[in-house]
């Protein structure tokens, strides 16, 4: 039985959008931490903090 090169385009064709929809599922989940790293930000300016102190937008630093 041969199998033609048509034939195997096709079907790796095939294979790569299956594994495309698959992490597309993926994606669309929302990950744990996801709320933590929004609240994470500055209402102000909307850059992210670091630590536990205040933004520099707040303490008259860097605009």
């Amino acid at each position: 039985m041969r199998v033609s090169v048509c034939d195997v385009i096709i079907k790796a064709v095939t294979l790569f959008l299956i594994a495309m929809g698959v992490l597309a599922m993926f994606g669309k989940l929302r990950f744990p931490g996801q709320k933590k790293l929004s609240s994470a930000k500055c209402p102000r300016c909307g850059r992210y903090r670091i630590g536990k102190g205040p933004c520099a937008c707040e303490k008259g630093g860097r605009t």
